[in-house]
């Protein structure tokens, strides 16, 4: 492997990233613990500066090698579509109106599923929001999502404070379920987007080849853990037959114009997701929108969005300079060992990034294209960094785990089921 100093340099500086979003949780320990220091520790215990930190580090140590010029052109050749798409589609798709209309379709479906099956409606709605969810991810986009299962479970799950256990369990599975949920089209899943075009792979192969194998992974996951955790949704559907009735929320039911305009904005911005400039455009128009027309609205999580568009900005920059090991190792690897090896390495770098290296390799048979998407969108749960619409779930759900912090560490071991159902599917079927 060839490689210069900024290379080696930035490898050094990813790997201390990566380090780094482990730890977060200890930071939040020293925050609470420091009176002097809190506001630094509270600031490195957040998973979502991690990466754009040591990018800023990284460019600084480009300056000192290279010269500002080499720095800031580097920064100026980056592609920072994806992180501006999913703050655009954040804050769309966390908005009232929105969140309503998938509470509403949910919650039919989960009274229901109650009536034929005489299955709890907490239990139903639960199993739903982590089967429904990540599947509409292939429509909607990934991001948009977990936008919208990390809202409906904040609501259903979350803001109850269940057991640990039970929290990082969902947490996993919905991780896993929508890094494999966005693979029925060749548009919403950002490891599927950088391969489709160049390996020209249509909706009909998206479907055939993963599809199903997908559906089947997400369905026995979101079984699992229903089972798994009968109790704590028992528990659950207490809790809301104690809350009033909701006669005064049903006279404030957003008005369905409003509803339309919403969807309106989120399929728009779908549409021109690779357009930056369209898609800002429209995300300003929809925030002149809420502002004009408040009533039927929640404030937008304007700050979440900025936080994760930083998380995924920063991952761009530090990621580039990794070509040099991550290339030359996946051009080693069979198809079998290319499955295996692509599904590790995502726990430590983003899939898309990956699934990208690997376009870049000339001559590369079916199998191994296959296994090296297959095991990044399997290997999407791992980690924050593992698929990029993970640290937007975070950003939504963190405020409601011990410290106010989700350990790296519980949930890897949270995810590795899920993970093991995905890969199960994916080699099996």
């Amino acid at each position: 492997m060839n490689f210069t100093p900024t290379e080696l340099g930035a490898s050094i500086l990813f790997l201390i990233a990566v380090t780094h979003t482990f730890c977060t949780a200890y930071f939040e320990k020293l925050a609470v613990h420091s009176k002097r220091h809190s506001g630094l520790f509270h600031m490195l215990g957040e998973v979502e500066i991690v990466f754009g930190l040591w990018a800023a580090v990284l460019i600084l140590f480009i300056w000192a090698i290279d010269g500002f010029t080499s720095a800031k052109q580097y920064l100026n050749e980056r592609d920072y579509t994806e992180p501006m798409f999913v703050f655009a589609i954040m804050i769309v798709a966390g908005s009232k109106p929105i969140l309503d209309i998938a509470n509403q379709i949910l919650n039919w479906l989960s009274q229901l599923g109650h009536r034929l099956l005489r299955v709890e409606p907490s239990m139903a709605l639960y199993f739903l929001t982590l089967s429904i969810t990540p599947l509409l991810g292939s429509l909607i986009t990934e991001p948009a999502a977990m936008t919208l299962g990390a809202f409906l479970l904040r609501d259903l799950v979350y803001r109850h404070r269940p057991s640990i256990p039970f929290m990082f369990a969902t947490l996993g599975v919905l991780f896993v379920n929508i890094s494999i949920g966005g693979t029925l089209t060749n548009f919403a899943a950002p490891p599927v987007l950088m391969v489709a075009n160049t390996w020209q792979w249509d909706n009909a192969f998206m479907l055939s080849h993963f599809g199903i194998k997908s559906s089947i992974a997400i369905f026995i996951n979101t079984l699992i853990v229903s089972v798994l955790f009968h109790k704590n949704l028992v528990l659950l559907e207490l809790e809301r037959l104690k809350q009033p009735n909701q006669t005064g929320q049903m006279r404030n039911r957003t008005p369905l114009s409003v509803t339309l305009i919403h969807l309106f904005f989120l399929c728009a911005i779908v549409l021109v997701a690779h357009d930056p400039v369209i898609f800002i455009w429209l995300l300003l128009f929809f925030i002149g929108y809420t502002v004009a027309y408040p009533k039927h609205q929640n404030p937008l999580i304007l700050r979440e969005a900025l936080l994760v568009g930083f998380f995924l900005a920063g991952l761009v920059v530090l990621g580039k300079l990794q070509a040099w090991w991550l290339q030359p190792l996946l051009t080693q690897m069979s198809p079998n060992a290319v499955f295996y090896g692509s599904l590790a390495l995502t726990a430590i770098t983003d899939n898309a990034a990956l699934t990208y290296l690997g376009s870049l390799v000339a001559g590369t048979s079916a199998e191994f294209k296959l296994a090296l998407v297959s095991g990044a969108v399997a290997g999407g749960g791992l980690t924050v960094i593992a698929n990029a619409p993970n640290p937007a779930g975070i950003a939504i759900l963190r405020s409601y785990f011990p410290n106010m912090a989700i350990s790296a560490s519980y949930l890897l071991l949270a995810a590795l089921p899920p993970t093991f159902i995905a890969i199960l599917a994916y080699r099996l079927f």
